[in-house]
C-alpha cells in the first residue's frame, strides 16, 4: 500500500517556499492543523491517518503529519494541490 506524508508546513502561508511550503500562496491558508488537512485528505477521497507527535525536518516544533493512503495513481504534488484547494473551502 502506498502512503504519502504531507504536513502542515505544506500549506501555511507564512513560510516562504524554501521553508517548506509547497503550494502557491493564494491556495495556501495561516496556520493549518493536521486536523483539517485529515478531513481534506477525506472530501478529496483517500484514507487518512493522523501522526501527531511527527515533525516536518525543517521545523523545530512538532505540528504532526497526516498518512494519506491508498494514493497509488496519485502523484504527490498533484495531492497537495488537491488537498490545499479544499482547505480553503473548509476555511471559508
Amino acid at each position: 500500500m502506498v502512503e504519502n506524508v504531507v504536513y502542515p508546513a505544506y500549506f501555511d502561508a507564512e513560510l516562504s517556499r524554501s521553508e517548506g511550503r509547497r503550494v502557491p500562496r493564494d491556495l495556501a491558508v495561516e496556520a493549518p492543523t493536521v486536523d483539517e488537512i485529515a478531513k481534506a485528505v477525506q472530501q478529496v477521497g483517500y484514507d487518512a491517518v493522523v501522526e501527531r507527535d511527527a515533525t516536518y525536518p525543517r521545523e523545530f516544533e512538532p505540528r504532526g503529519s497526516v498518512a494519506v493512503r491508498g494514493t497509488e495513481d496519485t502523484a504527490k504534488n498533484d495531492l497537495v494541490q488537491a488537498i490545499a484547494a479544499y482547505l480553503g473551502v473548509l476555511r471559508e
